[in-house]
């Protein structure tokens, strides 16, 4: 090979991986173009809910025969559920300091594998009732899929999944969320779960109303196949195709704090 088509073949390999680093550049921006969209519609959706009324918040609900209360003091929780079982009155605490359970006020001994299951029982009821403020956790990966149109309203969608470190046993599951462009409302959900045999799960908010400065909302609860992409849920719902499985109602929303 002469001399010049040296030269030719070098320019031609630089071009190359130029248009390579420049199209990989679009690409990165284009995902931080994405994931800064989504921050920004979460970060919307929070302030519409609650805001800076989350961060100190303390109040109580009954769900399914049970109280639960959550008190957020910044980056503190506490969640507690009582319950009476066998005419004892159970109560279970659970904080950044782990778990305790007292049946009739004598603390328990608990074994690790129970002191995770009521934790993560607890934190579930817990983590649906004060959505969306904690779609801001730092181990949340937030992805915008664009928008759709349900009911005749126009929503964004995003999707959440999350790390392996910070994102809890039920870290593999998925989310996705719908929010109201105009008013930045949570108005549906979905996700999937792999615990008891996995499934799929789409909720449609009702009975939305404000207490103590914070937007609670109760759900009718639908069954899905979780073979189906979440994002396809809302036209499988406006469709009438998915079971009805729930209704997920928290009665009673009290402002401990009033």
């Amino acid at each position: 090979m002469s001399f010049n088509r040296f030269i030719i073949v070098g320019i031609l390999l630089l071009c190359l991986a130029s248009c390579s680093n420049n199209s990989s550049n679009q690409q990165d921006e284009l995902e931080d173009e994405i994931g800064s969209l989504a921050d920004s519609i979460v970060h919307n959706a929070i302030q519409a809910h609650g805001g800076k009324n989350y961060e100190n918040a303390h109040f109580s609900f009954d769900f399914r025969g049970m109280t639960y209360t959550f008190k957020i003091d910044g980056e503190r929780f506490e969640y507690t559920r009582s319950q009476f079982i066998d005419d004892h009155n159970v109560l279970d605490v659970y904080s950044d300091a782990g778990l305790k359970r007292y049946v009739d006020d004598v603390e328990q001994e608990l074994s690790e594998e129970d002191a995770q299951k009521y934790s993560e029982s607890i934190n579930s009821v817990i983590y649906f009732t004060i959505l969306p403020y904690k779609l801001n956790d730092s181990a949340v990966n937030k992805e915008y899929l664009g928008n759709t149109t349900i009911k005749g309203k126009v929503y964004d969608v995003v999707k959440v999944t999350f790390d392996q470190h910070g994102g809890g046993t039920d870290y593999q599951d998925e989310y996705c969320y719908w929010f109201d462009i105009h008013n930045h409302y949570m108005d549906y959900l979905a996700y999937n779960f792999q615990e008891n045999g996995g499934g799929a799960r789409f909720r449609a908010a009702y009975n939305q109303r404000e207490v103590g400065g914070i937007r609670f909302q109760d759900y009718v609860n639908y069954k899905a196949d979780p073979e189906i992409p979440l994002e396809n849920l809302a036209k499988l719902y406006e469709q009438d195709k998915l079971e009805l499985l729930s209704m997920i109602a928290n009665e009673n929303v009290k402002n401990l704090d009033d």
